[in-house]
């Protein structure tokens, strides 16, 4: 039988799955980019075999969420982009998304481009941006998005805390103003600003300023609460809207209550909601500092068990890691938290920098403790690993499946009986941080191989990445295909229409 497409690759002996279902099946690819699916697919003698052995074959990892080579109050970012990236694909992530930051009284294409020249040449994936709107003038607003736009980043963060970032709700609402009437997609960061800052001044007049009490002054209430007022403001303009980083059992019941309604709301959760817990802040010493975030890690162990039951039931729609890593040993990362060793030794959670490093080990944290322990499917798995985000961020079908026509991304897991536990050790993992968050924690399996447009990038059999810096893309979106305005909104009243 000849073979009218000359693959340049075949996958062979897989299961390949994507969100909607699982197949037996070989995969023939040209060009990077997948052609065919089939049984016994012909190729030539020129043409690349690789066996996956039985093992199961999904999309390459779309992590919607991570910090990269950014600097801020005095914190130095502990990745540029070829360490973030070459973690990132270590872990079977092969796109990346990250964030271009406006500075208050600056506009936002210039911050854009700026990000852009430094991740130009330096990636091990693919890779695009959201813009993080500070300052949203009637400028941004109205002439700056659709540059974004044409440049190819068809999102925004905004923040409900950090006094450098938060916005009130009246600029909450030109946002998302702006964004309905574009198709640009919201992202938000809902914390309680006033709240957080109230209890950190009388924590600290109480001399409670140990690494565990940065959880004591965010309690869910504070994520609860601007939850619900970021729903509220959705709903006032009829704009959908992405809550980021999850934590509590409340927020996610407010998440799960909106979208019963109709409403289009999104919500996104990472792997150390899922899995860790506020006893990580107690490490003896200032060890605590390692898993300092925001929000939170939560103290009550029912909170995993609400974003475990959020992941399989579909409140939660995309599963990113928010690596946002500083060095623990380094003057300018965690360090920062022991300004006053004498006054105190076990440092002070207001200086010591939010975030923790998590983008080798989103993917397979997930297939491990969700998969291969029965929480969820392969197919949910893949629609909150890769599908979700592909398709909410305007990446979906050249990102985040496994078809014709989709770039060849491709993750090859162990079969069953070639699975051996694992223990993830910081000495193994590729990124620039000196450190994990879970460190000697046992997994099931880690990513066979990874391509990245029908290429070899990582292999797992000996933990090497392949490909070289500069050989990732940089990525122009379009828009969002989950569902959108339902055409109506709080504020659509007596003829009134706020996105004329």
């Amino acid at each position: 039988m000849s073979n009218p497409f000359q693959f340049d690759l075949v996958v062979k002996n897989g299961t390949v799955v994507t969100a909607a279902d699982q197949v037996a099946c070989d995969i023939g690819i040209k060009d990077g980019v997948i052609v065919c699916l089939g049984k016994d697919l012909p190729h030539d003698s020129n043409c690349q075999i690789i066996d996956a052995e039985g093992g199961y074959i999904t999309p390459g990892g779309v992590d919607s969420h991570v910090h990269i080579g950014q600097s801020a109050s005095g914190a130095r970012s502990a990745d540029n982009w070829t360490t973030g990236t070459r973690g990132a694909i270590s872990g079977g992530t092969t796109t990346v998304i990250a964030f271009a930051v406006q500075a208050k009284g600056k506009q936002v294409m210039p911050a854009v481009e700026a990000y852009y020249d430094l991740a130009k040449d330096q990636t091990h994936t693919d890779y695009s941006f959201h813009a993080i709107i500070s300052d949203p003038t009637q400028d941004v607003v109205k002439n700056e998005i659709p540059k974004m736009i044409e440049f190819g980043v068809t999102s925004v963060k905004i923040y409900m805390t950090y006094p450098l970032l938060k916005l009130n709700d009246r600029q909450v609402l030109d946002i998302l103003c702006a964004a309905r009437r574009t198709g640009v997609t919201t992202m938000v960061h809902a914390e309680n600003a006033d709240i957080i800052d109230w209890m950190t001044e009388n924590l600290i007049e109480r001399g409670m300023v140990e690494p565990w009490h940065h959880g004591t002054s965010r309690p869910p209430l504070v994520e609860t609460e601007a939850t619900n007022r970021a729903i509220c403001l959705s709903e006032v303009v009829d704009a959908p809207m992405l809550i980021v980083h999850v934590s509590s059992k409340e927020a996610t019941a407010h998440i799960r209550k909106a979208q019963t309604r109709g409403l289009p709301i999104y919500s996104e959760t990472c792997p150390h909601y899922a899995l860790l817990t506020a006893e990580k802040m107690q490490a003896p010493g200032f060890e605590g500092a390692k898993c300092v975030c925001a929000p939170p890690l939560r103290s009550d162990p029912q909170e995993r068990e609400v974003i475990w039951e959020g992941l399989a039931n579909g409140t939660f729609t995309v599963f990113s890691s928010d690596h946002a890593p500083t060095n623990y040993y380094d003057a300018q990362g965690k360090q920062l938290g022991l300004k006053d060793p004498v006054k105190n030794p076990r440092g002070h959670f207001k200086h010591i920098p939010n975030g923790l490093p998590g983008v080798c080990t989103r993917t397979p944290l997930l297939w491990s403790e969700g998969v291969l322990k029965g929480r969820i499917s392969p197919q949910k798995f893949v629609e909150l690993n890769s599908t979700n985000a592909a398709k909410l961020y305007g990446l979906y079908p050249k990102k985040g499946t496994i078809a014709p026509g989709s770039d060849a991304d491709l993750v090859i897991w162990r079969p069953e009986k070639a699975r051996k536990a694992l223990t993830i050790k910081q000495t193994d993992l590729h990124h620039g941080a000196d450190y994990t968050p879970y460190e000697g924690m046992e997994i099931q399996d880690w990513p066979k191989l990874v391509l990245l447009r029908g290429k070899i990038a990582y292999d797992g059999e000996t933990n090497t990445v392949l490909n070289k810096a500069g050989e990732g893309q940089y990525l122009k979106r379009g828009f969002s295909t989950l569902p959108g305005p339902r055409g109506n909104s709080a504020a659509w009243i007596n003829g009134f229409n706020p996105h004329e």
